[in-house]
């Protein structure tokens, strides 16, 4: 063992020191409150019981720190149920579905506060890492939860479009890449990292059949993409039309869907789109109240089923969203309605839930995870008053938990594989609810990391030392090339990008073609005007100098030069007087 302590390979294999991390890290994020139950069996409960128990997965960690606080680390994981379900399966025990309250995973929040306006898009993408948020600022971000620390700032901000809202933002089902659809004609893709891969054509706003169009013409809406097609997206307008894109061909879609009304003009604006799980269904809402179903193998001539005044005309639908078992549909209405729809029967709402204030055209519902409950958002009933996030039963709509949040609820995102529920206000903040019980990951990861490290002697020295002094000229920005580090190499790459040099298209044929002007009619006429001088001379001096030649060789009098008489002049009056004096 000496020679091995020797040669520094004795704590080989040797398990490292791990950080503990404070059980009580959550506590500060802790809600006040974690909402009201509205319905009667829980109330008498609350009467009865007092406060909610802790859910059993939190009950069994109590009892393995009291029963054994000598081991470190988490305790081990127990069934889903806690150690009661191990015993009795509750849910289907009629009696036991009246003690076992919905564990939603709201008891704690964090805040991510960088809008300026409303946040009316908002996503996250598959794996649950990364958050990304549109709002009325004109702005984009991207949040990324592993790396961001306790201040909860986004790593990039851009603005897609300029001085345009920012509609809906979606990612893909890889997590690879993302849509943008903003208040322009034009969606947009970017990478996971925000970097720009294609704006998709719009189309010609002059043409009246929108089946000739090569993209859209109007103000954009809403966009979805395929359930199991990675490459196709779709994306809905004013124009009165839904698209079908393909991600490689940015010049032209697919097809196009027509959406007609039965109102004077045949046109509406549609103001949400989906596809259903399989990807079998579009579904389009639209201004006039309708509401279409149209089969992806069909032609599109006309919608597969269509329900006239599914909502008040003239209120613009904020999502269409399926169900998991593709059966359902689920529509947030600008009526202040949310209503539930069969696709078996397809004539009538299941069950309509009014008075849910709208504020802002884009607020949305959703389905849990587990397809039970619907969550949407009710605007505050005053200015700068408190918003609810309602948590409704699928089956009834049925308000189980109504939560309070800061300000009106607009955008609201449930992640299955978290179990976070994000929600985007209209103040601008981004709401992270979750459990430090059942959620994973996400928000959790940013008090994973333990509390900062404390400053130490280095670092107060250094903040003592004297302050180095730099002269503006001498930043990296406004230096010249160093010796020996030339930047021709680099100049002369970005000037091959063509975006970075904002080089225009090239034409592809005709003159012009490879850059270089070819002759034509134009350039002829256009060097003959250079070099004409006759506007720079003196016109009686540019006909006296063809006097001499016109005598010698008239133009237009040499057929009769040869007989022509010469011309015989009286003499003047004066000049025979002077003749006879001399």
């Amino acid at each position: 063992m000496d020679m091995l302590a020797a040669m520094g390979i004795s704590g080989f294999g040797k398990k490292p020191k791990q950080r503990q991390l404070d059980p009580n890290r959550f506590e500060k994020n802790k809600r006040g409150d974690t909402g009201t139950l509205a319905s009667s069996s829980s109330a008498n409960k609350k009467e009865e019981d007092g406060p909610y128990p802790a859910p059993p997965s939190s009950r069994f960690k109590l009892e393995e720190h009291e029963s054994d606080t000598e081991d470190v680390g988490p305790p081990p994981p127990n069934a889903p149920g806690g150690i009661d379900n191990v015993e009795e399966e509750p849910e289907f025990d009629v009696s036991g579905d009246d003690l076992d309250q919905p564990q939603f995973p709201i008891s704690h929040e964090l805040i991510m506060k960088d809008h300026t306006k409303v946040v009316s898009a908002l996503t996250m993408d598959p794996s649950g890492a990364r958050v990304l948020s549109g709002s009325h600022d004109y702005d984009c971000k991207l949040w990324d939860f592993g790396g961001m620390d306790w201040r909860c700032k986004p790593f990039k901000t851009w603005e897609p479009a300029g001085s345009y809202y920012v509609h809906d933002v979606k990612f893909s089902n890889d997590g690879q890449q993302f849509l943008v659809i903003s208040g322009t004609t034009q969606a947009k893709m970017y990478d996971r990292e925000g970097e720009e891969l294609a704006t998709y054509i719009k189309g010609d706003p002059y043409i009246r059949d929108m089946k000739n169009t090569s993209g859209h013409v109007a103000e954009l809406t809403s966009c979805a993409w395929h359930p199991r097609d990675s490459q196709t997206f779709i994306t809905s307008s004013v124009d009165s039309t839904i698209r079908i894109w393909d991600v490689e061909d940015k010049r032209k879609q697919r097809t196009v869907i027509v959406v007609k009304s039965k109102e004077r003009g045949a046109r509406t604006k549609v103001s949400a789109c989906g596809y259903s799980p399989d990807g079998t269904l579009i579904g389009g809402a639209c201004m006039d109240g309708a509401l279409h179903m149209w089969q992806t193998k069909s032609n599109f001539v006309r919608p597969s089923m269509t329900i006239e005044g599914a909502h008040t005309k003239g209120s613009e639908t904020g999502s269409v969203v399926f169900s998991v078992d593709g059966r359902t549909v689920l529509t947030r209405g600008g009526d202040d309605t949310v209503k539930l729809w069969d696709l078996r029967s397809f004539k009538k709402p299941l069950v309509t839930r009014t008075g849910q204030a709208t504020l802002y055209p884009h607020t949305n519902a959703i389905f849990s995870p587990d397809n039970k409950y619907v969550v949407t958002g009710a605007g505050a009933t005053s200015k700068g008053g408190r918003g609810h996030l309602l948590f409704m039963n699928k089956d009834t709509l049925e308000t189980v938990k109504d939560l309070e949040v800061d300000s009106t609820p607009v955008k609201v995102f449930w992640h299955s594989k978290i179990n976070q529920i994000l929600t985007g206000l209209s103040n601008g903040q981004i709401c992270v609810l979750y459990s430090p019980d059942t959620s994973v990951n996400g928000a959790k990861l940013l008090l994973n990391k333990g509390p900062p490290r404390k400053a130490t002697i280095e670092d107060m020295s250094d903040a003592v030392a004297a302050p180095t002094i730099i002269t503006p000229h001498a930043l990296p920005m406004f230096r010249d090339s160093e010796l020996g580090r030339s930047t021709k190499r680099k100049r002369d790459k970005e000037r091959m990008d063509p975006r970075k040099s904002h080089r225009p298209e090239l034409p592809v044929t005709g003159p012009g073609r490879g850059g270089r002007v070819g002759a034509s009619a134009t350039q002829h006429v256009v060097q003959n005007l250079v070099r004409d001088t006759t506007r720079d001379e003196d016109p009686r001096e540019a006909l006296l100098k063809l006097a001499a030649t016109a005598d010698e060789n008239p133009v237009w009098t040499a057929a009769w030069r040869a007989n022509q008489p010469k011309p015989v002049f009286a003499p003047a009056e004066g000049e025979e007087e002077g003749e006879k004096e001399t």
